[in-house]
């Protein structure tokens, strides 16, 4: 008997060596407690203190104390404001918009007032701290932010002797506070921390509770599904970077920070992609570029979501062991198929938004002893096929904590063993940036297992480039902050992995952009059997409407 078809095994094991490795190197922050005043010298530990980070201290001035502002003369673009994350005042930088007839000292919306009504527009402002005496390694500044208006702010890390890095201010933090970081390599000992606003009207950022501390690094993993893209080759798609040069998509994306790379496979399905066989020949692709690999399971011939989750059809009349076998067996070929060929998979996940079970009826959510059992055996499969990938549980809804809670609760009780947990955010469907930072922060607490967005996106435009109606479309909802443009999708992308970023511990792994390259091409449809179906997902793509890299592209970078 082959091991492909050995009853498979349900015993836990350590998390993968690369998996241990990848979350040690990003140690980073914690959970920040409330910043008090803080005065020059060093820590407790003996580490130099980033100075007055609560902003609880002004100078005769009204200034910052211990920040220096450039440019010195916008007085009324920096300023302490009366609350804040914690304590009595934070840091203001930015000039509220003002109504033409507004009088001079009107409600800017941060809670002060503004001494004069604000222009049009200003300089950058910031505020800026050098600090000497540290280690040589990395080290990472961490703020508690919000925003009013688009491209409101960053903090920074300059002058550091390792690469100069920024995270933007979350456009659409709003008024909830949303903690990000900035992580880089200091050497020759000093560093400066840089928190800067636009100077212009309407464009508000502000600041708390700043910390330097050591430890941290870039998001491990900035990936991209590209599960349709074999398909679209086929049928004649083309790819170019942002000055319209052709070139293959794997290509731009990697050239602008793509370092990961998700496929969907489906048991059987109607038009022959997205199986084993088309698996196997992207991954050598993929993995001839340096990326990784994560491998997504849906346990289906077609698409499998939290409003359907069809047997494949050759399992139809299986009994639930028999099920429980097909599970193990698909898993386990699959995946021995792409270490044999020398393209491992460096992360297998076990099920696609599985928020209502999987393989339906049998493993609905109200059947969660039948539900684990089959998660067991596709995890079983893949600890027998690839020791060393990980194992990644994914469901939707990363902005509602209570169901992610209840989710992972149920799967933990019942022994299911994995090591990543894996979940979705859209933002126009999936909550705030500070209700996915929420669930981030808690349940990497509560489960001890590091987080990846194994899939986000927004659109470029609410235009159409085919027949079919797109999924996002002029009557669907956006989120506020991110405007349906080039430059919205942009920042939606870069916001989001700043926050998986700053989850405390390092336990952010990554973000993964769902089909970045399914653009519209004849005969790429939503329908597998159906080629005359229609793309509804070409105004998402990183790339536009003529094939060409979009901003977006540039947001995979490390920051």
């Amino acid at each position: 008997m082959s091991r492909s078809t050995a009853p498979h095994r349900t015993g836990r094991r350590a998390a993968p060596r690369w998996l241990l490795a990848g979350t040690a190197a990003l140690t980073a922050v914690g959970l920040l407690a409330p910043a008090a005043s803080a005065t020059p010298g060093a820590d407790a530990a003996g580490l130099p203190r980033l100075a007055n980070g609560g902003f609880e201290e002004a100078t005769a001035s009204g200034r910052p104390a211990d920040w220096t502002v450039r440019p010195g003369r916008a007085a009324d673009a920096v300023r302490l404001t009366a609350g804040g994350h914690s304590g009595a005042h934070h840091l203001t930088l930015g000039l509220p918009a003002a109504p033409a007839d507004a009088d001079a000292g009107a409600g800017t919306g941060t809670g002060e007032a503004s001494s004069a009504a604000a222009p049009a527009g200003g300089a950058p402002v910031e505020a800026r701290q050098r600090l000497r005496g540290l280690d040589r390694g990395e080290w990472t500044l961490t703020a508690w932010v919000r925003a009013s208006g688009e491209g409101a702010g960053w903090i920074a890390l300059e002058n550091c002797g390792g690469p100069e890095r920024r995270t933007a201010v979350p456009a659409g933090a709003g008024e909830e506070w949303v903690r990000v970081v900035v992580s880089t390599t200091v050497r020759g000992g000093a560093c400066t921390a840089v928190l800067g606003g636009a100077g212009t009207a309407g464009a508000v950022a502000e600041f708390d509770d700043v910390t330097l501390t050591p430890g941290g690094a870039p998001l491990a993993i900035r990936g991209g599904d590209v599960s349709t893209l074999p398909k679209a080759l086929d049928l004649g798609a083309t790819f170019a970077d942002a000055r319209g040069r052709e070139a293959e998509a794997l290509d731009v994306l990697a050239a602008g920070g793509m370092n990961y790379a998700r496929l969907r496979i489906w048991v059987d399905p109607a038009d022959g992609y997205t199986n084993k066989e088309q698996t196997l020949r992207i991954a050598r692709e993929i993995k001839a570029r340096g990326m990784g690999l994560l491998v997504d399971f849906h346990y289906s011939d077609t698409w499998a979501d939290p409003g359907k989750q069809f047997k494949p059809a050759a399992w139809e009349s299986h009994t639930p062991d028999q099920l429980e076998q097909a599970v193990h067996d698909h898993t386990y070929d699959v995946l021995k198929a792409l270490a044999d060929q020398g393209t491992p998979a460096d992360m297998a996940q076990i099920g696609n938004e599985i928020n209502g079970g999987m393989l339906w009826p049998d493993g609905r959510y109200d059947n969660w002893d039948q539900l684990a059992a089959f998660l067991r055996a596709g995890v079983a499969g893949s600890r027998e096929a690839s020791p060393d990938t990980a194992i990644v549980l994914h469901i939707a809804d990363a902005g509602k904590l209570d169901t992610v809670q209840w989710w992972f609760d149920q799967a933990t009780a019942r022994g299911v063993d994995f090591d990543v947990i894996g979940l979705s955010y859209y933002s126009y469907w999936h909550g705030s940036l500070d209700e996915l930072q929420t669930t981030l922060d808690t349940v990497t607490a509560r489960y001890g297992k590091p987080v990846a967005v194994v899939e986000t996106a927004y659109p470029f435009t609410l235009e159409e480039a085919d027949h079919e109606l797109n999924v996002i479309n002029p009557s669907s909802p956006v989120t506020d902050g991110y405007p349906v443009s080039p430059a919205g999708q942009a920042a939606n992308f870069r916001d989001v992995q700043s926050v998986v970023q700053a989850v405390p511990g390092g336990m952010g792994l990554g973000v993964f952009y769902w089909e970045p390259t399914w653009t519209a091409v004849p005969g790429l449809g939503w329908d597998p059997a159906d080629p005359s179906s229609g793309d509804g997902w070409e105004n998402q793509a990183v790339f536009d409407f003529d094939g060409h890299a979009l901003p977006a592209v540039r947001e995979f970078r490390a920051r």
